[in-house]
C-alpha cells in the first residue's frame, strides 16, 4: 500500500526539496511518497535527498527510454544522453540481421544494464550479453536483464566473456568512464560522492578504458560488426583515431537533442 500524504504535508515536502536545490521538486516529492512505506521511511529518504543522495538510489529505479531500470546505492545512474547511443545501436542491429535472426549484442561497462534493456525493448529479440567490473552494477544488471534472457558477466571488459562469442558480435556498445581524472572535482556532488569512481574516472585524458575497449573489439566483432562508444565532443577525434588504428572504419556522430557524442567503428565485412 502506498503512503498517503495530506496536501499541506506534500506542500511542505516540496518546499523543502526546492530549498535544497531540487529543480523538479514536485515530481521528486511524488516519487518519494510513492516509494515510502511509512512516514518514517519518507522522513529518512527526504533527509538523504536533501543531503545530496541521488533520487534514483532512494526510490530504487531510474527511468531510461521510458523503461524503469532497477538501481541501488553506489551504482551509476543511467543518463538520458546514452539514449542516443541506443537509438544508433538499434538501427545497426536491425540492419545486421535483416533475415529476422536475433542479432548478437554486447554491452561492455554495462552498469545497471539500462542500455542493454532498452535495446532489447527496441529490437524485440536479441542475443544480449553484458559485462561490468563492479559487483553492485552486476547485481543490478542481472535484475534488469536476466528475466529478459540477457546474460550478465562480472569481470574486466572482455575477460569474463564466453569464448564462443568471439567473432560473432553484431553490435558492441560501451559507455566506459571517460571523465579525465583532473576533471573529477568538477562533477556534480551527486555523481562525485555517490556513484562509483570506476564508472566515471577515465584516467589522465579520460580515454584509458576507452582505448582498452577499442583494442579488444576487432576480435569479438563479426565481419561487418559495429562498435559504438559514448564519449565527449572534446575526446571524439582521439577516440576515432584509436578506432582507425585497429582497422575499424570510424565516424563521429553527434546529437544536439541529447547533447551526446558517440564514435562508431565498423569492422570490414567478409
Amino acid at each position: 500500500m502506498s503512503l498517503s500524504c495530506s496536501p499541506s504535508a506534500t506542500s511542505a515536502l516540496v518546499a523543502r526539496l526546492r530549498a535544497a536545490g531540487c529543480v523538479f521538486a514536485e515530481d521528486e516529492a511524488e516519487l518519494l511518497i510513492a516509494a515510502a512505506r511509512t512516514p518514517d521511511d519518507l522522513d529518512a529518504m527526504v533527509e538523504l535527498r536533501v543531503a545530496g543522495r541521488p533520487l534514483e538510489h532512494l526510490v530504487g529505479w531510474a527511468e531510461f527510454r521510458g523503461l524503469r531500470v532497477a538501481v541501488e546505492p553506489g551504482v551509476f545512474v543511467p543518463r538520458p544522453r546514452s539514449e542516443f547511443l541506443v537509438e544508433q545501436a538499434a538501427r545497426l542491429a536491425r540492419a545486421a540481421a535483416p533475415d529476422g535472426r536475433a542479432p548478437v549484442v554486447l554491452d561492455l561497462c554495462c552498469g545497471s544494464g539500462a542500455m542493454g534493456l532498452a535495446l532489447l525493448a527496441a529490437l524485440g529479440t536479441a542475443a544480449l550479453h553484458a559485462a561490468d567490473l563492479d559487483p553492485a552494477a552486476v547485481r543490478c544488471a542481472r535484475r534488469n536483464l536476466t528475466p529478459r534472457g540477457g546474460h550478465v558477466y562480472e569481470g574486466d571488459l572482455y575477460e569474463p566473456l564466453p569464448a564462443a562469442l568471439r567473432g560473432r558480435v553484431d553490435v558492441l556498445i560501451a559507455s566506459p568512464p571517460y571523465v579525465p581524472s583532473g576533471s573529477m572535482g568538477l562533477l556534480p556532488p551527486e555523481a562525485r560522492l555517490h556513484e562509483p569512481l570506476v564508472a566515471l574516472d577515465g584516467g589522465p585524458d579520460g580515454l584509458d578504458v576507452v582505448r582498452r575497449v577499442i583494442a579488444g573489439a576487432p576480435g569479438w566483432l563479426a565481419p561487418g560488426g559495429h562498435l559504438l562508444v559514448e564519449t565527449s565532443a572534446r575526446q571524439a577525434e582521439a577516440t576515432a583515431a584509436a578506432l582507425a588504428a585497429t582497422g575499424l572504419a570510424a565516424r563521429v556522430t553527434r546529437s544536439d537533442e541529447f547533447d551526446a557524442t558517440a564514435v562508431v567503428g565498423t569492422k570490414p565485412g567478409s
